[in-house]
């Protein structure tokens, strides 16, 4: 009886994990440095969050604005290629991190955000286009 109890953990934890393992469901975390190396890629989409004033006041080079608290951020995102890899940004991260989830609940294969948002960018020196 305990081997029966011990085998049915066992595939229910495999069952789990490999649920969790799953990278196209997975947003991941890339550096700057990453998103400077990117850049050269062609079909690379970098999509800035932040409001319309926030992105209008500075954003990175070559950055979509789709204001995640749009009510029609979903629609907005429409525009994007879903095949191609995306990576959002925000401020610190937060309004990226629940943008991101939602372009892989809408069938986006690959969604990158950017780690420290674009104070951190700002912080760090790097150029910004207004």
């Amino acid at each position: 009886m305990n081997f029966i109890k011990y085998c049915f953990v066992l595939l229910s934890m495999i069952g789990f994990l490999s649920c969790k393992i799953n990278d196209s469901s997975l947003v991941q975390i890339i550096t700057f440095d990453e998103l400077e190396k990117t850049y050269k890629i062609d079909g690379i989409q970098l999509v800035d969050v932040r409001t319309a004033d926030e992105y209008n006041k500075g954003h990175i080079k070559n950055a979509l604005n789709i204001d995640f608290l749009d009510s029609n951020f979903e629609l907005n995102t429409q525009k994007l290629d879903k095949n191609k890899p995306v990576i959002v940004y925000c401020q610190r991260g937060g309004r990226s991190s629940k943008s991101a989830t939602k372009l892989l609940e809408n069938a986006f294969v690959k969604v990158y955000n950017l780690k420290g948002g674009f104070s951190k960018w700002l912080s760090e020196g790097r150029s910004v286009e207004k």
